[in-house]
This record gives C-alpha cells, structure tokens and sequence, in this order.
C-alpha cells in the first residue's frame, strides 16, 4: 500500500535519547493510569460485597481469584499481538494489510481463550472443593463464576483491541476508556446488588452481573473509538473477519504461550507466599495481604512502562534500526526503574501513610496487622525496584520477540532462588513473615538481573536481527 508510511502512530527512526524518552513518555503514561483505573474496576466489586457480609466476600474472593488468574494469563498470551503490530509497522511494508491480519487472528485467539477459561469457570465449584475449600463457600463462589465467566471472551478480545490502539499511538482511548469502566462498575453494582434503580436485588450474583455488563461496555467502548478515529478506522481490522491466517495464528501461540507461562509463575510464587503466611498466622498473612496490595498499586506503572517498552521497541525492531532499539529499551528500564525508585522511598519513609489507602492503621483492632505490614513494606522497598525493572525489561525483549528464554529464567527465579529462600528463611529461621518477604526479593532481583543481563547482550545473543526482514 502505497499510504502505509502516513499511518505511522510514532516516530519510528528517532534520532536520539531526547526524542525517545519523549515518545515513550508519550505512550507509558497512558497505559500506566489505565492499569491504575482497571484496579480501581476491581475494587468497586469488593467495596460492594463487602457490604453483604463476611461469608458473600470470602466466596467472591475465592471465585474472583479463579477467574482473575485466568484473565491475566489470556492477556498475557493475546497481548503480545503489539509486538508483532508494532514489527509491521516499523518495517513499513504492507503495514495495513499485516496488522489487520494480526489483530484478527488475535480476536480468534481471544475467542478461543476465552471459551477454555469458560468451562474452566463452569467447574469452578469443583476446582474450590478439590482445593480444600469450605463446602458452603465453593458452592457460592461456583455460583458467582458460572454467571462472571460470561465476561471472559469480551475482556480478552477488549485487551486486544487495547493493544491495537496503543500501538497505532492512541493508548489515550486506553485509559478514558477504562475510566468509562469505572464509573459503569459502580452503576452495574449498585443497581443489581443492592436492588436499585428498578433492578433486582441479586447479592453476590449481582456484582458478576455487573462484571459481565462492564465487560461488554468495554469492548462496545473499543469498536466505537476504532469506527470514529480515522487513523484507526482505516485499518479496518474486521474486514474478511471469518478468514483464517493459520501462520499468523501459530506466531500468536508460539510467542504468546511462554508470556502465559511467565504470569502463571509470578502468579503461582504470590499464591505460594500466601499459604506459607497462613501457616505462620493469621496476623502475618493480613499484614501480607494488606502489603502487597500497596506493591500492586505502585508495581502498575512500570507494567505501563514495560507495555509501551514492548511497542517503542517492537517498532525499531520492524525497521532495522538497533541503535534506537537499545534507546528504546533502556529508556524503558530507567524510566520504570527510577519511578520505583520513589515508591520505594515512600515505603520506607511513610508506611503507614500509604497502608491509610486500604484500612485505619491507628485502630486498636488493626495494631498487629500494620506492625508486620510496615515490616514487610521495608522488604517490599527493594522488592518492588527490582519488580519494577524485570517487568520493563521482559517489555523490552517482547519487543524483539524474546518469550522462551525469558519464560526459563522467570520460572527458575521465582521458584528456585525466591520460593526456596522464602521457606527456608519463614520456617527455619525467626525471620519467619519476613523472611519470606526477603525469598520473594530475591526472586525478583534474579529476575530482575538476568533478563536485564539478556537485554544488554541483545547483539551477541543474535536478538536484534528480525526474520521477517531477511528477505
């Protein structure tokens, strides 16, 4: 197409550091609110539940853990659809053409992860009952999952389409969009839980009615801004949307599975440090509950930052320019690294001021719990830094492509070094909830050190050199 090159979203060539921390501001900003926002989606469904009773929010919190386990891996496994949308774009050769090609055969993939995650769903009732689960709970939690499940294809194909737009330099739509979410969340629970608004009064099914309802607001949200941007609406990605691009599809699984297999792991070394708290007490697994909520929050922004790595980087790599792939990435790495260098200030220096986000650490009732919150939070300091900078790092090698070696030194890091010292330190040594706060760390620095040791050795290791552009 002879128009492809007057669809560039961002510059492509840029000619020095100046120009690509611009662009890259540009484009994490966005996305990093977004991420904020779509916490704040899921917190309006607890804010809600909460209000039921202790029983109604403990069986949300066992489906809502199902169901948000299987969202972020399908995410994880369609989203690196932006490295291949922005590949296409940096080699400039029928950008139009190509990309709509992959975002089709990335809706296909949404539709069947979705559908998997679907009967995973279905059986939810079963899965908490083979897990160990109260019997009364895994009842409710399977009633909350068969009703949520319908929310799985929309938001898979809805991350996406939020892709798509980001790449073509428009994360903007990303993050109005989720704040539309927002407010639509808050509107759905409040009519179908409590009986508003001349709804129903449903409980806890309400809350995942309301889930489902926000899901297809969002991706309704998605078509309109793709039909009424002409940047966007030129691209026309569901044009010939019944046909196949079997190659196209296989790329998808083949650099998408390992990112699938990385969350699992990360999510999996989480779940684990949990259950090692709960043997330790009840106390210590509040106050790491509560901590790593405040690490959550922080850790979106270089998730934000990690996501723009991946297209910034993804676009040099389509055009052939490793000089401002290296920009790209690095820019990327400082910029998600030295934010956290502040969020980790933070913890230190005012703990407790940030715990006020989330409960009164001043109440009597809640003394034990902020005492090891404020004792994790000095760990989750240096823990979320080098969160931070693996997380922009394994951006920037999506960006070349990079999944399968990654994929190996998430899983050994988490798992050998991290979750080896955190039982080692929490039940041999009297770091105890600490000590296994300092496994987690050192999780991530492993992490953290040998993917950033893999950026740097991009060129020796043969990264840089994109396939498509052999011939």
């Amino acid at each position: 197409m002879t128009h492809d090159h007057a669809l560039k979203p961002l510059p492509i060539g840029s000619d020095g550091w100046r120009d690509e921390i611009r662009a890259t501001y540009k484009l994490a900003w966005p996305l990093a609110l977004a991420n904020l926002l779509q916490m704040l989606v899921h917190a309006v469904d607890v804010i809600f539940v909460a209000r039921l009773g202790e029983r109604e929010l403990a069986a949300s919190a066992l489906g809502i853990a199902l169901f948000g386990l299987l969202m972020w891996a399908f995410s994880g496994l369609t989203g690196i659809v932006a490295a291949l949308i922005a590949e296409e774009l940096g080699r400039r050769r029928h950008a139009v053409r190509e990309v709509r090609r992959s975002v089709r055969m990335g809706l296909w993939l949404a539709v069947a992860a979705g559908l998997v995650g679907m009967v995973i769903c279905w059986f939810g009732e079963a899965i908490m009952l083979a897990a160990g689960q109260d019997a009364v709970l895994s009842d409710r939690a399977g009633a909350f999952l068969r009703i949520v499940m319908w929310a799985m294809v929309p938001m898979i194909a809805a991350n996406v389409l939020r892709n798509f737009v980001s790449a073509l330099g428009r994360p903007i739509f990303a993050t109005a969009i989720t704040g539309l979410a927002l407010f639509a969340s808050v509107l759905g629970n409040y009519a179908f839980v409590f009986g508003n608004l001349g709804a129903p009064a449903m409980g806890l099914e309400g809350s995942a009615l309301a889930s489902v309802l926000t899901s297809l607001f969002i991706f309704a949200s998605y078509l309109v801004a793709i039909r009424t941007d002409r940047r966007l609406r030129r691209y026309r990605i569901f044009g010939n949307w019944w046909r196949p691009e079997w190659e196209r599809l296989k790329e998808l699984l083949r650099l998408g599975s390992p990112v699938m297999v990385i969350i699992l792991a990360e999510a999996g070394l989480f779940s684990g440090a949990a259950l090692l708290m709960g043997r330790i007490g009840a106390s210590e697994l509040a106050g790491h509950t509560v901590a790593l909520q405040v690490a959550a929050l922080a850790f979106q922004i270089p998730f934000g930052v990690g996501q723009a790595a991946t297209i910034r980087v993804g676009y040099h790599f389509g055009a052939g320019n490793r000089g401002a792939m290296g920009r790209a990435g690095w820019v990327g790495i400082a910029m998600g690294g030295g934010f956290m260098c502040l969020t980790a200030a933070a913890m230190i220096l005012a703990p407790e001021l940030l715990l006020q986000i989330y409960l009164d650490p001043d109440a009597p009732q809640n003394a034990a719990l902020v005492g090891f919150a404020v004792q994790y939070m000095v760990v989750a300091a240096a823990f979320q830094l080098f969160d931070g900078v693996q997380a922009v790092a394994a951006g920037a090698l999506r960006g070349l492509q990079d999944t399968r070696v990654p994929m190996v030194i998430a899983i050994f890091s988490y798992w050998v070094p991290g979750y080896g010292v955190a039982i080692w330190l929490g039940f041999y040594t009297p770091y105890e909830g600490t000590g296994v706060w300092i496994g987690l760390a050192i999780g991530l620095v492993f992490s953290a050190v040998l993917l950033t040791w893999r950026w740097a050795r991009r060129e020796a290791l043969g990264l840089t050199t994109d396939p498509a552009r052999a011939d």
